[in-house]
């Protein structure tokens, strides 16, 4: 399973002091068939604990995934900033699920070489299931 998140993601868990550790644990749980939200068409609304804290207080996280293959953070809030997405932001999210999961291991190295993903790992280790 390889984990990644855009740029705006990236900026989003440095701003709230996100570790990967948090995102490869909602990883790890949605691996495991604990989702707390399928929204369908590959993607997820994951709860990701604060630090500190636990995942009923922390951030909303929404996924594209695809089991044992690929997951990737695109969007997060802070559930005390707003109750949800809307049914645009949600089906905007669906298409870019059909793009971002077809894309090669070539197409998603180039995106990785020009910043606009970053590949979430464990201590230098790909996670495995």
């Amino acid at each position: 399973m390889r984990v990644f998140k855009n740029a705006w993601f990236v900026r989003f868990a440095r701003k709230q002091h996100i570790p990967d550790t948090a995102l490869l644990e909602a990883i790890a749980r949605a691996e495991n068939g604990q989702i707390d939200a399928d929204l369908g068409s590959g993607v997820l609304k994951q709860r990701v604990a604060r630090q500190g804290q636990g995942k009923s207080g922390g951030f909303r996280t929404i996924i594209l995934y695809r089991t044992a293959q690929r997951a990737v953070f695109v969007y997060g809030f802070a559930k005390s900033d707003r109750a949800n997405i809307d049914g645009d932001e949600e089906a905007q999210f669906k298409k870019a699920a059909a793009h971002v999961l077809g894309l090669s291991d070539k197409q998603l190295a180039e995106l990785i070489s020009k910043g606009q993903f970053s590949e979430v790992q464990e201590s230098g280790k790909e996670i495995q299931k």
